[in-house]
């Protein structure tokens, strides 16, 4: 009788082996055809065009471009201070509901900048949120004030 339950226990162990291998070589071929090619050079040309569009979005934080007065971004928010985008989303105030950053960032260029808002997927959106994002990297979160 042990040797029947063993030849079973083989014979599963087989067929499961059989049935996994070709989901396993479709997952390594998937891996391969649309996964990043992640070698030194690659990391150091996507970090420069992160650097690139954290540079934009200062420029626009910094500048008058985004609105219709002479409102901007950093006259509220000296070096993106009190954006807190590391709680969103979150509930928002000014919005009446649960917002994004980029939802929040539209608010601001609408009311105090007096501005037309930005699509979500517009370059100066992610140019906007990517430096908010990096000039608050490491800011520590402080109880009940966020």
């Amino acid at each position: 009788m042990n040797d029947l339950n063993g030849f079973d226990k083989k014979r599963n162990i087989g067929k499961t082996i059989r049935l996994a291998f070709p989901v396993f070589l479709l997952a390594v071929s998937v891996s391969l055809v649309f996964g990043d090619d992640w070698n030194k050079g690659n990391e150091e040309k996507w970090n420069a065009a992160f650097m690139e569009t954290v540079k934009t979005g200062e420029k626009l934080f910094h500048g008058p471009e985004l609105g219709g007065n002479t409102v901007q971004c950093a006259m509220c928010h000296p070096n993106a201070t009190n954006t807190h985008p590391e709680t969103y989303p979150k509930f928002q105030k000014q919005i009446g509901k649960v917002s994004t950053l980029r939802e929040m960032i539209n608010w601001c260029i609408e009311n105090p900048l007096q501005g037309k808002r930005l699509a979500y997927d517009d370059p100066k959106m992610i140019a906007l949120e990517a430096y908010i994002l990096y000039e608050r990297r490491n800011t520590p979160l402080v109880p009940g004030k966020h």
